[in-house]
């Protein structure tokens, strides 16, 4: 396959002739304008304050009241859950948001209304909204809003605005503490947990998931995977203290059966409502999404029972998981060589892609391209990936806190064979070389692969530079 000089999209330029095209490139700008004033509250500045995200959704009316909510957490897995209820939901007539961070494209895929990312005029104008009202909050605090507080508040706003019958919200970091934690959901969902984020959830998988409990109110529904014991406990205590109901994977439900199948896989899932939901097509890959999909189907139950969980028309579930998807989870982006997208950016979620992709494809050699964070365990990733790569390209992603390459380079020369690890900064050298070595298998069997991985946002900058915008 001829990928050009740098086999990459070139930059696209806005049409400035005609009256709409004048007005296309200004409500462009003037998106551009709103989407550097959030940013400039510091991307990746934390700053946990409950009270600051209820002062500005009270000046705002309250949205997040106006509408029924699914709330998710964990530690893995949780993007692709609240992308499959959402979908679920949708399905079934309801009108929906949905709440997911971080973005891998563009800011406004973190706001969607019945599955489409809010349009850029819709964005400004939200921003615009609220804006003033963010001002008078950051005046009667000693810390200012950050990103996420500002984000979460357009969010809530604009499923009130919809109006929305149902949204699915995903928290950013943890639970209890998060800008989220104010919808009081009437169902909450927790995804497998392990260990990360540790300077800010806690050192051991016991208080992380302890942290994450707090998603868990007076009242409510928690759909939880299957759990560690030590993760397990605190989320019994929490739903006993605030008397929640729990519903357990293993216990409640689960996934009977699954097979391969062509872009995805099939599946058997014993409902917490007693129905068993046969040869359901899933267009994702990997064990740990046909378990996200278990989870996301018994919320669903529960959501549509009010609370007990209801047994659902087989057909419309079967709707909504066809529909569903992913994008940066074990995300084909490109053939011969194929490209493979993951966002693993843990040893769990890395033991999960690995697993996956043992099962699902048969490269005859796979190149792997890797950034990470400079606070992760990038040891224990390289480890996990060291028997299915061949060769290791090593780079970093534009993210701040991005690992420096010749760092991450002289660690994965200590794991890896020297000569088999390539060291490229600029990610789109890394690309390039991974696939011109992939190019030189001329195995005609399964042929060679190229795995971009390791960072969300080493995958959200590859996803600019291979897959085509459509805005």
């Amino acid at each position: 396959m001829g990928w050009g000089p740098i086999g990459l999209h070139p930059i696209t330029l806005i049409a400035t002739s005609g009256e709409s095209d004048v007005s296309s490139a200004r409500e462009h700008a003037q998106y551009l304008a709103a989407e550097a004033a959030l940013f400039a509250r510091g991307y990746s500045r934390m700053h946990f304050d409950l009270d600051k995200v209820k002062r500005l959704l009270e000046l705002l009316g309250d949205p997040q009241r106006s509408f029924r909510a699914v709330h998710v957490t964990g530690t893995n897995g949780k993007t692709s859950t609240a992308r499959i209820t959402e979908s679920l939901i949708r399905a079934h007539g309801l009108r929906t948001g949905r709440y997911t961070s971080p973005h891998l494209d563009s800011v406004r895929e973190r706001i969607t209304i019945d599955g489409e990312p809010i349009g850029e005029a819709a964005f400004t104008a939200l921003y615009e909204e609220i804006r003033p009202y963010a001002a008078i909050v950051d005046a009667e605090f000693d810390e200012p809003l950050t990103f996420f507080d500002v984000t979460t508040a357009m969010a809530f706003a604009a499923f009130a605005d919809a109006p929305v019958d149902v949204a699915v919200v995903e928290v950013g970091l943890g639970g209890e503490t998060d800008s989220t934690n104010v919808l009081g959901a009437e169902v909450a969902v927790i995804t497998p947990i392990g260990l990360d984020h540790t300077q800010w959830l806690g050192e051991t998988v016991s208080e992380i998931a302890q942290m994450k409990s707090g998603i868990v109110h007076k009242g409510s529904t928690l759909v939880t995977s299957e759990q560690d014991p030590e993760a397990m406990i605190p989320l019994v205590e929490r739903c006993h203290a605030v008397g929640a109901s729990l519903i357990a994977e293993g216990r409640r439900f689960t996934v009977d059966e699954r097979r391969v199948a062509v872009g995805g896989q099939q599946l058997t899932i014993t409902a917490p409502s007693g129905a068993t939901y046969d040869e359901i097509y899933l267009p994702l890959h990997g064990a740990y999404q046909a378990h996200n999909a278990a989870a996301a189907l018994a919320a669903v139950e529960v959501l549509l029972g009010a609370g007990e969980p209801k047994a659902l028309n087989g057909e419309v579930v079967g709707e909504g998981f066809a529909k569903a998807t992913s994008p940066g989870r074990l995300e084909r982006v490109r053939s011969a060589p194929t490209v493979l997208l993951d966002a693993a950016h843990n040893p769990s979620g890395m033991t999960a892609a690995v697993a996956a992709i043992e099962e699902e494809f048969a490269f005859s050699r796979l190149i792997g391209v890797v950034g990470v964070f400079g606070d992760k365990d990038a040891a224990g990733m390289l480890r996990l990936l060291r028997p299915i790569c061949d060769r290791l390209v090593v780079t970093q992603s534009s993210a701040e806190r991005a690992r420096p390459a010749a760092e991450l380079g002289a660690l994965a020369r200590q794991i890896f064979e020297p000569e088999q690890v390539t060291i490229e900064p600029r990610l789109a050298d890394a690309i390039e070389t991974a696939v011109r070595i992939a190019e030189e298998d001329e195995d005609a069997f399964g042929g060679a692969g190229v795995l971009i991985t390791g960072s969300v946002y080493t995958v959200a900058d590859a996803r600019k530079l291979l897959v085509r915008d459509e805005r």
